[in-house]
């Protein structure tokens, strides 16, 4: 390749400070690349926010030349305000401890920065030295000693370790999860011995390949064993007069406490600190982003202000700026003294990367990619075609093949670049900004110039998937003086876990008391026959008397009403079943190339829950499955692949959703999906004209029309199909009652389809029955991180900080304000209070093409914060957007909440939800008691937990009719659900008669004289053995009970004698 042009190299001299020309777009990071190739010494490279940091990573990643390159590092700021009182998120002080462990060992290579981590004092060069080790394997390691080192080194001793910073022992298992690392290790010891050491999966807990050593660096940037505390002690009475418990973060830590916000006093725990700039090697050269010195200006007007704030805070006094941050003076001098290049703003109009044209893909044109065509048959360069999936990149070569241009794949940039490379070639890659090399004759250009949007990569881990009815039936939320459900003894309340000696040996048991004080001891084995109890208010949990016939009585009136029940949904599946002719065929090449064009990794469930789909249609027997995966989980595709099938089968398709937009989204989905198929997709939905509409219903009557995507307008009386074969639904609960009726008459003749991430209790109630099917995507996006959501008394000085935090590490932010009549005062009233945001609005009283450009504007990051209303709540993706706050949500329901907070947080990085609620007035109990709800189940995949916690909060008349009701609150939901299964399943073989049989379980009772349980030093956290307690007690095979074996014999250990009986047992059951 040729060398890199004078113009780009820094000047020799420290004292001179080299302006690099105006580089458009990719050729930034190509410039640095090349510099850094060409030097013997580290590059550091600092851009002014967060945003620009990962943008410059991405090309510099794509333009390194090969494997022998020098390493690229970059180091974050904390991602959260200057004295915030919330602490950073671990896995961002992860990367940055990682980073600042592998600095001092730069001898080449490029370290990217921002200004806010350049201007953050940094602890002491040699404290990752003084606080990390090393372990491998044969290494004596006594677990005590190992027990106290992570404390000292800050880890977080916990029951199950799931997050970096966190370690568990249970005997001689040590589970760790180092930070710095992507994943967390086993150890396996044999007395003081270290066996092995594996990694594990933290969402299955089962651990796989081995390695032979780690580097256990400090949890955090300062020391918190003993001694640091002392000394941070000492220097906070020196630094704060007056008596120091009066302040919040003293008394915390005083108590050996590491309270929220500690971080921002950290420089107590040290007699020193440094900034990067002691880190770094001598001999560096820094690369400095357009604006350097406004952009450390303004980080510094930011810290003063938030300084002045802290200071109104009397139980929070903050340390000065000068001791968190080095001061612009500080950083400017420093930088000053350094051999440096900027990034300049002067325009050079025959300079490298001059800007090339963009080249959109006009979807709804008859020669949608003619601007791309064009430009490739005019341009005098070579170019690389940059796309980020499979798909868009042969949708490329199969556009560009019919026009006689046939470009070369390649796999790198340097393939390309050669001399001797290709002229015309396609890459897959993560590059969002193209580039025109005129001195080199090359351009790249991206997926974004072509399709005016890229793919969004979201790489998945392959995590356990999760039986629906065991996540509502199992005991995984259970706490103390919660009631649940005996099958033989009725509603109690549970009391814990208790070893108990029987005959000559010891067993654990649950207590469950009774009304009038009575208790029963349910054996460990036996713990199949309880479930948690969802019915109703939990504090009003109908107890039962033990001995007596209240509970009989109640279950023969269940027995009689689930009859009845079953009944009519046999009549519905009945009528179905009576069709025939509806089985489908697999076109087996063209649906494996609509397939190989999805742009992300399949999940183990997707893959699962398309084979149950294919399945259905190609079954005689009509589908009407219902797929449940939290937002962002992959349904969309799965709708995509079944419609793929049923028009090959020559069926018409509709989907049917609950708002515009998301009928606009899919429709925009479907046309890209089916860009190269002979398939006819069209709208219905505000956003087209009467005539258009009109075309569109007259081609769906004449079968020219293959899919439709609307909203309720597609039940209407004036629309009819050709040939419908499948109806996809998303989000059934959002229709009313009338479109829901209309549903129930297409059920009869169709095959349905419905997604949906909250599913509804009467919804769990059918599937569980039998009637309809049930698929669950339970397996999230790989480095998905749980929403951490807060509820907050609404005030400007939380909003601010919310809107500032999520805008300096470069994200958006969704403001929700639920009244179209006050939306544009409170778009005003946050620009006011957040000059620094960029708003816009969006509801559904705007004109439809109005709102399309106003959501497109988001997507493309055209501004940063968006007011809206509830229009948001289904299908709006947008990664970067991270932080939500909904106002007055307490007028929400719960899956409303869900489907909201699910906009954000659909990207690898920490999304935050706040759940404004007025000072003033007060919120019902119900409300609370939803918000609670929300709040609590953080975890990923809650739409089955939340649609279990709103048949706990709204009751069971509400949503499964008053009939049902009374049975559901006398026996609790799961015990009702079982019911009804087992109604349906054998109605047809009782006789009339025996309507009123008890459905009894088979029971063995197996008695060895032997102890079984797990004891308290082998499994010591009591919640976790009560779940492996209740998962073998639910084992339904000899091959489910050995798995759990293993996995028991991985996560805890060898099996001491009484945890075998608790199997041997259970195998003879």
């Amino acid at each position: 390749m040729r060398p890199l042009p004078d113009e780009f190299k820094p000047s020799s001299d420290s004292t001179q400070a080299t302006p690099w020309p105006d580089l458009y777009g990719s050729a930034e990071g190509f410039a640095i690349t090349r510099l850094a190739d060409r030097l013997e010494k580290p590059v550091v490279v600092i851009a002014n926010d967060s945003r620009r940091m990962k943008l410059l990573q991405e090309e510099i990643a794509f333009f390194i030349q090969d494997h022998s390159t020098p390493p690229l590092l970059s180091l974050s700021d904390w991602e959260c305000l200057p004295y915030d009182v919330v602490s950073p998120q671990p896995e961002v002080i992860s990367d940055r401890l990682r980073t600042l462990a592998q600095i001092p060992h730069l001898e080449r290579g490029i370290l990217l920065s921002t200004v806010p981590a350049l201007m953050q004092r940094l602890p002491p060069s040699d404290y990752f030295l003084g606080h990390s080790f090393l372990l491998e394997t044969g290494q004596t390691v006594v677990p005590e000693n190992l027990r106290k080192r992570l404390q000292e080194a800050g880890y977080l001793s916990v029951s199950q370790v799931l997050y970096q910073g966190e370690y568990a022992v249970r005997g001689g298992v040590v589970d760790i999860f180092p930070m710095g690392c992507s994943d967390p290790f086993r150890l396996d010891l044999f007395g003081d011995q270290l066996e092995t050491i594996r990694l594990f999966d933290p969402a299955s807990q089962r651990s796989s390949a081995t390695r032979r050593s780690i580097e256990l660096l400090p949890a955090r940037e300062y020391p918190t064993d003993s001694d640091a505390i002392t000394q941070f002690r000492a220097n906070f009475r020196r630094q704060f007069e007056g008596d120091p418990q009066k302040h919040l973060v003293y008394r915390e830590i005083s108590k050996g406490n590491l309270p929220a916000g500690l971080d921002f006093f950290w420089p107590l725990f040290y007699g020193e600190t440094n900034t990067l700039f002691e880190h770094l090697p001598s001999n560096v050269t820094w690369v400095l982003d357009k604006g350097f010195r406004d952009s450390v200006d303004r980080q510094w007007a930011s810290i003063i202000d938030r300084h002045k704030l802290a200071c109104l805070v009397p139980e929070r006094l903050p340390l000065p700026p000068e001791q968190l941050y080095a001061s612009p003076n500080e950083i400017i001098q420093r930088v000053d003294t350094e051999t440096r290049a900027f990034l300049d703003t002067k325009s050079h109009e025959q300079s490298e990367g001059v800007k090339p044209g963009i080249f959109w893909v006009e979807p709804r044109s008859n020669e949608p990619y003619s601007a791309v065509i064009q430009h490739l048959q005019h341009t005098p360069c070579r170019t690389l075609l940059a796309f980020e999936s499979q798909g868009r990149q042969d949708i490329i070569n199969e556009v560009l093949g019919s026009r006689d241009m046939y470009p070369t794949k390649v796999d790198a940039w340097t393939e390309f670049a050669d001399e001797d490379g290709p002229q015309l070639a396609t890459i897959i890659c993560r590059l969002e900004r193209g580039a025109v090399f005129r001195a080199l004759g090359l351009e790249v250009l991206t997926e974004t110039q072509i399709f005016g949007e890229r793919i969004t990569h979201k790489p998945r881990r392959a995590a356990r998937s999760r039986d629906p009815e065991s996540i509502i039936q199992s005991l995984a939320e259970l706490k103390i003086d919660d009631p649940v459900v005996h099958e033989d003894h009725g509603v109690g309340r549970y009391r814990g876990l208790k070893v108990m000696r029987i005959l000559e040996h010891e067993s654990e048991l649950m207590v469950i008391d009774y009304q009038g004080g009575d208790k029963l001891y349910v054996p460990i084995l036996n713990l199949h026959l309880v479930s948690r109890y969802l019915g109703g208010d939990s504090e009003t949990a109908p107890l039962h008397k033990l001995g007596s016939e209240q509970w009989a009585k109640a279950k023969v009136r269940a027995v009689k009403r689930t009859r009845d029940t079953a009944a009519e949904l046999l009549e519905i599946q009945a009528i179905r079943t009576s069709r025939t002719g509806s089985a489908l065929a697999i076109p087996t090449p063209e649906y494996s190339e609509f397939v190989s064009k999805f742009v992300h990794e399949e999940t183990p469930d997707q893959i699962t829950v398309m084979e149950d789909v294919l399945s259905d249609l190609v079954s005689d027997r009509p589908m009407d499955r219902l797929v449940c995966g939290d937002v962002g989980f992959g349904k969309t595709e799965i709708a995509l692949r079944a419609a793929f099938v049923a028009v090959h089968n020559g069926k018409q398709v509709a989907l049917l959703v609950p708002t515009t937009l998301l009928a606009q989204q899919h429709f925009d989905t479907f046309l890209d999906r089916f860009s190269d198929q002979p398939v006819s997709i069209r709208c219905i939905s505000r956003l087209q004209t009467t005539k258009e509409v009109e075309k569109t219903l007259a081609n769906l009557h004449n079968a020219s029309l293959d899919i439709v995507i609307g909203t309720h307008r597609l039940l209407q009386p004036d629309v009819s199909f050709k040939n419908l074969g499948l109806l996809i639904i998303d989000e059934e609960h959002r229709f009313g009652v009338r479109q829901k009726e209309h549903i129930k008459k297409l059920r009869k003749v169709v095959d349905i389809l419905t997604l949906t991430a909250t599913p509804i209790p009467r919804t769990l109630n059918f599937t569980m029955a039998g009637v309809r099917d049930i698929s669950l995507i339970a397996t999230p996006p790989e480095q998905r991180v749980a929403i951490k959501t807060f509820i907050r008394i609404r005030h400007d000085g939380l909003i601010r900080e919310a809107c500032l935090r999520e805008i300096n590490r470069g994200g958006q932010i969704f403001f929700l304000h639920n009244q179209v009549r006050s939306i544009g005062r409170v778009r005003d009233a946050l620009q006011a209070l957040v000059p620094e945001a960029t708003i816009g609005i969006a509801h559904g009283q705007m004109p439809e093409s109005e709102l399309e450009v106003v959501m497109r504007h988001f997507q493309q990051q055209r501004f940063n914060l968006m007011v809206c209303s509830t229009i948001i709540e289904s299908g709006i993706d947008i990664p970067n957007a991270n932080t939500i706050l909904i106002d007055r949500a307490d007028r929400l329901g719960l899956a409303q909440l869900h489907q909201i907070r699910g906009r954000v947080g659909r990207s690898s990085r920490q999304a935050f939800a706040y759940l404004l609620i007025p000072d003033e007035i007060p919120i019902t109990e119900s409300a609370s008691k939803r918000l609670e709800a929300i709040a609590s189940l953080e975890g990923l995949g809650a739409g089955f937990a939340l649609a279990s916690h709103d048949l706990e909060i709204r009751g069971a008349g509400e949503l499964l009719g008053e009939e049902q009701s009374g049975t559901i609150d006398d026996i609790g939901f799961s015990l009702y659900a079982d019911y009804l299964n087992r109604a349906v399943r054998d109605l047809t073989k009782l006789p009339d008669d025996n309507e009123n049989v008890l459905y009894e379980s088979v029971r063995t009772e197996v008695d060895l004289d032997l102890p079984i349980l797990f004891s308290d030093s082998y499994l010591p956290d009591v919640h976790t053995r009560l779940l492996l307690y209740k998962r073998i007690a639910n084992a339904r095979t000899a091959e489910e009970l050995y798995d759990l074996q293993l996995e028991t014999l991985d996560r805890f250990g060898l099996l001491p004698e009484a945890a075998k009986s608790v199997f041997a047992v259970s195998d003879i059951k």
